[in-house]
């Protein structure tokens, strides 16, 4: 699933290619995605111009005229800029034909992603209002940090994979934020020490910042706007090393399930 990282990549790629063009259509094949696409969401968007690409946590917010889209790649979604307009496919559900005749194409074979539209405060929608700060921002701090997880007993890997927390923290960049601040990702939230909480903010935007430098982790799916995937795959430490050396201690890598999710770590090195 495309996490922080990718989703950033994304907007970065196709903002200067969509910011101040108009939509001159848009035709939406599939409807049953996630959240039904709205029904009037092709006429709703003809001839309203795209304003700014922001991103909340793992949805691109395509700002325009009247309102704003509000996407989520799911699984398997993937956002592609074509040069032309060229016959799509069957998991093509939906397209908007620009004036300057690029289009930008939504696929998703699994059709776990989402397209909806607001014309109130995005920040204000349902699926953004309850979540987290933001970790490359300000209000994300080892202050902040210390004071939500006082008395929580659940791993603190777990705990920063929660978006009400804080959000974009997926499986691959938790494991490698806490491998980062020699963190065990078994270790109780609530026994974190504030230096902790400073190594641990610390490596959660080091890692993220690095993932976005190499355009994002590609592991099976993911490819940004150009159709080109993530080189962050190539830095890994620990996830997907299991049995593997730990490149540290050179003590073999530890594999547990948490949560329903792979989790690999160094025994030696994370405490």
């Amino acid at each position: 699933m495309p996490e922080l990282p990718e989703i950033e990549t994304i907007r970065r790629g196709l903002t200067p290619h969509l910011v101040g063009h108009t939509i001159k259509r848009a035709a939406v094949y599939q409807h049953a995605l996630r959240w039904p696409i709205p029904a009037t969401l092709a006429k709703t968007l003809a001839g309203q111009t795209i304003r700014s690409l922001r991103r909340r946590a793992k949805y691109l917010l395509i700002d325009l005229d009247q309102g704003t889209l509000i996407i989520h790649l799911g699984m398997s979604g993937r956002l592609y800029l074509l040069k032309h307009a060229s016959k799509h496919g069957t998991h093509d559900h939906c397209e908007f034909f620009l004036e300057d005749d690029h289009v930008l194409r939504f696929t998703d074979p699994r059709r776990f992603g989402a397209i909806l539209w607001t014309t109130a405060a995005a920040n204000e929608h349902p699926l953004l209002a309850s979540l987290g700060p933001e970790p490359l921002e300000k209000n994300f701090s080892a202050d902040y940090l210390w004071r939500i997880t006082r008395k929580r007993t659940v791993a603190i890997k777990l705990f920063i994979m929660t978006n009400q927390h804080v959000v974009g923290i997926g499986n691959i960049y938790a494991a490698e934020s806490l491998f980062a601040a020699g963190i065990s990702p078994l270790k109780p939230a609530g026994e974190l020490t504030h230096s902790q909480c400073t190594h641990l903010v610390a490596a959660i935007r080091n890692v993220l910042r690095a993932a976005i430098r190499a355009g994002g982790t590609t592991l099976k799916d993911f490819v940004n706007g150009d159709g080109k995937p993530g080189y962050f795959s190539q830095q890994l430490h620990v996830y997907g090393r299991a049995a593997q050396p730990c490149i540290r201690c050179h003590t073999l890598l530890t594999s547990i399930a948490m949560g329903q999710r792979s989790t690999v770590y160094c025994a030696h090195c994370q405490k």
